[in-house]
């Protein structure tokens, strides 16, 4: 399928079917943990990339073949929500399916009144915050022109007045970057502000082409979330594993799903193994046989090898 891939499991989500809208990699910033690489050309004009009636017909196949859904999950190669026509398609799943909708954004386009409202039928909304200072914003984010920190967080805070669903904000926590107290404190008060209904720290714990971006050590996770926790609910940054055993063909999903981030080889090993009762010597041999497509490549992160697109 072009635009829907998975089932992928997190603990966030648990079984989530994801739906990417956007050509890769539109965006509107250029983060330094970006696990799609440096953006080369700023995107911050919506558009609707691709038809919608295309994509709502790859959702609609992939309801019929994918059961025990938790979560439809719209993502973009980029920023979501530069996907011009997104809250007709939550519309449109909604009619199809009692399965609830989340949405991952980086939120940088919620001061658009029209971007909030294409958002407030989904049931969980997952932005980005990264920084809670205009210095450490430009610092990790690295946004296109015109688009301000106040910006971003006057979008949050508006966004959360307007929407009724779960607000899940995101926090990418780096080494040596915004781990420090300092900057976790400024980040607290900015949370205070918006007053999500949680947030999810999220680690880099997959390799960002561009860069060498450092994992927090243990306890600066756990400051994190002793001082985050003071203002709202945090959710420690565990993900949960990779479910392939109701795909149709193998390496066709393993493809839509490298194709989007980078997977840890022992991540995709058990994965795969799952699809055959467990087998780790068969899921060795699938995995030669991937690779020998030449479609993919092993690169090293934080002493982990992972699977990437071969360019």
């Amino acid at each position: 399928m072009k635009y829907v891939f998975g089932p992928v499991s997190s603990k966030r989500l648990g079984q989530s079917l994801g739906v990417d809208l956007l050509p890769p990699k539109s965006c509107t910033w250029n983060c330094v943990y970006c696990q799609l690489g440096k953006t080369m050309k700023f995107v911050t004009e919506r558009q609707e990339f691709f038809a919608r009636e295309e994509i709502l017909d790859e959702i609609r196949q992939a309801l019929t073949v994918n059961k025990g859904l938790d979560w439809i999950t719209f993502v973009g190669s980029g920023e979501t929500m530069l996907y011009k026509g997104i809250g007709w398609l939550i519309e449109e799943v909604k009619k199809l399916t009692s399965i609830p909708v989340a949405v991952i954004t980086n939120g940088s386009l919620f001061y658009l009144p029209e971007v909030r409202a294409e958002l407030l039928q989904a049931d969980a909304v997952l932005p980005s915050l990264n920084a809670g200072s205009e210095a450490l914003y430009t610092k990790i984010d690295r946004p296109a022109a015109g688009l301000t920190f106040s910006q971003h967080v006057e979008g949050l805070v508006a966004f959360r007045r307007e929407y009724k669903g779960r607000l899940w904000i995101e926090v990418m926590l780096l080494g040596g970057v915004n781990d420090s107290d300092e900057a976790l404190h400024d980040l607290a008060v900015v949370l205070k502000e918006i007053n999500p209904d949680m947030v999810h720290l999220v680690l880099p714990t997959r390799p960002a082409p561009e860069q060498k971006i450092l994992l927090p050590s243990d306890e600066r996770i756990e400051r994190a979330i002793a001082i985050l926790s003071e203002v709202t609910t945090v959710v420690h940054p565990l993900k949960g594993n990779m479910d392939l055993r109701s795909a149709p063909d193998l390496l066709k999903a393993v493809t839509a799903i490298i194709s989007r981030h980078p997977v840890q080889q022992r991540e995709l090993q058990t994965a795969i193994a799952d699809c055959f009762s467990g087998d780790n010597v068969k899921a060795m041999e699938v995995m030669q046989e991937m690779l020998a497509t030449c479609r993919f490549k092993l690169v090293e992160h934080n002493g982990e090898p992972y699977w990437v697109m071969h360019t």
